[in-house]
């Protein structure tokens, strides 16, 4: 028999010392720079240094004729270093559901998610059945030219399985991004629950949350306007608990009844399938205008809510109301909120349309490279606890999806920080298989008797029944729990675990009774007392519609206001049918006169009459204005970390004092990234070479969130004839964001119509001159994009 060939490339590529990366920590390193340039260089030179041992396919020649056919060659490989097989430079984070990274070429089969990571380096290819695949080039075939042949095992199995590799997408929030965590209690709470993640003081619980959108599609946009799903599940050592919420504390519908209602009238149309990823058209206001009680939602998202900066910086809720219960069975009320470390920012919505032009995977990608860098987003949990009796005393029901507890009726006490501080390895097993269900609660965590909660207990379990194929997708690894798993299910479709013994019953004997039920030490649903007709119906309380949507316009600054009247000027705008635009207006009048007619003269309508209440006689609220339903009442901690900033660049730059912006920046946390007509090198005014890492074709300036425009005549010029360059100008400008002008480029900022002055005639903050950049230069452009925006400089229509 002919001996085994050694293809060239296999001979000429040496296998290299492994690098010692310097990523590490431990699963408390909250801010931790595990990912880091260090890192990121190591893996790119790894990455070049590997590519580069294969200058060419050694192995093509001996894919023709015969004699390859026969005795095809061992594949062209080198040993890959850890860095070059890494899906994620975060994979150092180590946590009781995460594990460890995969050891080279392992295939483990046990313990936590190690036991699926599966790493090819120095493996030969295989079937799924294990069986090596001689060549993987070609079909099995009668004769060189001739037919392929049936039984070509190898190709059927690789044919079938591409076919079969993506799963029915999500109903809603098909569009998700997810990360790994952690979630640390601040102090026991052992008085008011017996839930497990708030038992110790530091106690850790290892979380995978996932964030999205939910008309789009799984190819769909990140920053359309739309509320955006929070879902966290904490693998507790009592079994997982899933806190399955929105950005947004209320919701559209009151009852689960409406839900199909709603989420057929917010898809795209049925006759035309369209639009995509987008609530303005005629079939969702048709809805939402004969459904008073979605006024509340629509405040929110017609708000900056619906357009958020980032993931990162945006607030999380539970929406419904939920019960705490402790070890002596005392129950309480309590509603969750997240509130991000870096503060809650928002998108224009001239920047986001055009982002989701330049950048549709802008809030996916803003998540990845934030964990990969090590700036790992962090987010306070905090609850509102409250009595039964408390509740009944509030004018309206805290039953009622469609209200939130005002934080001036109870205030929100912080009981825990989250950190997510590692990417998924694999987006399809871990952030498309996760399945989230309201239905999964541990002892301590209890429902209500919302009917909107009572319907999603329900309806999520049955999704993830057909969404992945059966009972058995708690088997799939990421929605394992790190809890033990012990009871009588058996079989079914997909089914993983290969139980012992004929007992598949209880009560037995031939098992020893086991697994046996916990007593008390188990789930017991709090003994809320019942006793009532059965009807189809809803609490009086529940008719009271408009209350809670004026305290939220009322609670807004005056950018806000006007952001949301703007909101419902263009959404409304894309409805063809008048009626559906005066009936919404109608609406929008028992929320607030003012925004009611603004929102009219925008779309030519003349008065408007108050559409009828569904209640005689309307409660006093309790609360007119509450500063913690602003935006603004969260800047968060007022760095500048992972802040994005454009510096322009070209021939003739003062190299130097680019170089000193681009240093106080990084050293600040932001993210600086030179920017050119093109990509490449540039020469600068000193003779040396500067690297422009993004061009303003690849990088348009909505993807930045300040630009700092460069010193030198020559550059100035060629960006002052180049449109483009104008345009990042002009958009940076209009979108309110910072603006440091370096020397002769005060020039650029006139050609683009930027002024330094305000409509008002005072200094523009958010505008810093400088002719050289000194410390006090730099540190006035830092502090204006601490600021993240400048709407002092918005007018409404865009001046430039």
């Amino acid at each position: 028999m002919a001996s085994r060939k050694k293809p060239a490339a296999a001979k000429e590529a040496k296998p290299r010392k492994a690098s010692t990366s310097k990523a590490g920590g431990t699963a408390k390193g909250g801010r931790g720079k595990e990912g880091g340039d260090g890192a990121l260089a190591n893996q790119e030179r790894e990455v070049q240094a590997t590519a580069a041992a294969f200058p060419h396919n050694a192995n093509k020649a001996t894919e023709y004729g015969r004699e390859g056919a026969l005795d095809p060659p061992e594949g062209a490989h080198v040993d890959v270093q850890s860095l070059v097989g890494a899906s994620t430079l975060s994979e150092s984070q180590v946590s009781a559901k995460a594990g460890a990274r995969a050891a080279s070429g392992a295939s483990p089969t046990t313990e936590p998610l190690d036991r699926v990571r599966v790493d090819a380096g120095g493996e030969r290819l295989t079937t799924n059945q294990g069986v090596p695949v001689a060549q993987n080039q070609d079909s099995l075939k009668a004769g060189l030219r001739g037919p392929a042949l049936l039984k070509d095992f190898i190709l059927r199995e690789k044919l079938t399985h591409f076919d079969h590799e993506r799963i029915p997408e999500r109903i809603v929030h098909a569009r998700g991004s997810g990360a790994h965590g952690y979630f640390e209690c601040y102090r026991s709470l052992r008085k008011i629950t017996r839930a497990a993640p708030f038992q110790q003081d530091g106690k850790i619980t290892p979380v995978f949350v996932r964030f999205s959108t939910v008309q789009g599609a799984r190819g769909s946009k990140d920053t359309a306007r739309d509320v955006r799903g929070f879902a966290v599940k904490f693998y507790t050592d009592e079994g997982n608990w899933d806190l399955v919420g929105n950005n947004i504390p209320v919701f559209f519908i009151q009852d689960a009844m409406k839900f199909p209602d709603l989420v057929h009238a917010v898809k795209p149309e049925p006759h035309h399938g369209m639009p995509q990823a987008a609530s303005a058209h005629d079939t969702f206001w048709d809805f939402v205008s004969l459904m008073p009680e979605s006024t509340h939602m629509l405040m929110w998202v017609m708000s900056d809510r619906g357009i958020p900066r980032s993931f990162r910086m945006m607030q999380g809720f539970g929406v419904h109301t939920f019960r705490f219960v402790n070890e002596a069975g005392e129950s309480r009320l309590v509603k969750f909120h997240w509130t991000p470390r870096l503060g809650t920012h928002s998108l224009v919505w001239d920047e986001a349309v055009k982002i989701s032009g330049a950048d549709p995977d802008y809030h996916r990608r803003d998540l990845w490279e934030a964990i990969e860098a090590g700036e790992f987003p962090e987010w306070e949990l905090g609850v509102q606890v409250f009595t039964d009796e408390q509740a009944n005393k509030f004018s309206f029901d805290v039953l009622d999806a469609t209200k939130i507890v005002p934080e001036e009726l109870v205030p929100v006490e912080p009981i825990g920080r989250m950190v997510l501080n590692r990417n998924p390895d694999n987006f399809f097993a871990e952030t498309e298989q996760v399945a989230y269900c309201t239905a999964h609660v541990v002892p301590g965590i209890d429902f209500t008797n919302d009917p909107l909660l009572a319907g999603r207990i329900h309806s999520y379990v049955d999704t993830q029944l057909s969404r992945l194929g059966g009972p058995n997708f708690h088997e799939i690894p990421i929605n394992a729990p790190i809890a033990p798993v012990h009871n009588n299910q058996r079989d079914g479709m997909h089914r993983q675990a290969i139980h012992r013994g004929r007992v598949a019953y209880e009560p037995n004997s031939l098992g020893g009774g086991c697994p046996f039920q916990a007593g008390a030490a188990g789930f017991v649903a709090f003994p809320e007392p019942l006793r009532a007709e059965e009807l189809r119906g809803r609490p009086e309380k529940f008719a009271e519609h408009f209350n809670q949507a004026t305290l939220f316009y009322s609670s807004q600054s005056d950018t806000e206001k006007a952001h949301i009247a703007a909101a419902f000027r263009f959404e409304l705008s894309k409805v063809t049918v008048p009626a559906i635009r005066e009936r919404m207006l109608s609406q929008l009048m028992n929320v607030s006169a003012d925004l009611a007619t603004e929102v009219a003269n925008g779309l030519g309508i003349g008065e408007v009459e108050p559409a009828p209440l569904a209640i005689e006689r309307v409660p006093r609220p309790e609360v007119k204005e509450s500063g913690a339903l602003s935006l603004l009442s969260h800047p968060g901690d007022g760095g500048i970390r992972t802040r994005k900033v454009a510096l322009l660049v070209g021939d003739g730059v003062n190299g130097a004092a680019l170089a000193a912006v681009h240093a106080a920046l990084k050293g600040a946390g932001a993210m600086p990234r030179l920017v050119g007509q093109r990509v490449g090198p540039f020469t600068t005014r000193e003779g040396r070479a500067m690297e422009a890492e993004a061009s303003l074709e690849n990088e348009p300036g909505p993807l930045f969130d300040a630009v700092v425009l460069p010193e030198g005549e020559e550059v100035v010029q060629a960006l002052i004839g180049d449109g483009r360059a104008i345009e990042f100008v002009k958009e940076q400008y209009r979108h309110c964001k910072p603006i440091l002008a370096i020397g002769a480029s005060s020039a650029l900022l006139q050609a683009a119509g930027a002024s330094p002055e305000l409509p008002d005639g005072s200094e523009d903050p958010g505008i810093v001159q400088a002719d050289r950049p000194d410390d006090d230069s730099i540190a006035a452009f830092v502090d204006a994009l601490s600021h993240h925006r400048h709407w002092e400089r918005e007018t409404d229509p865009p001046g430039v």
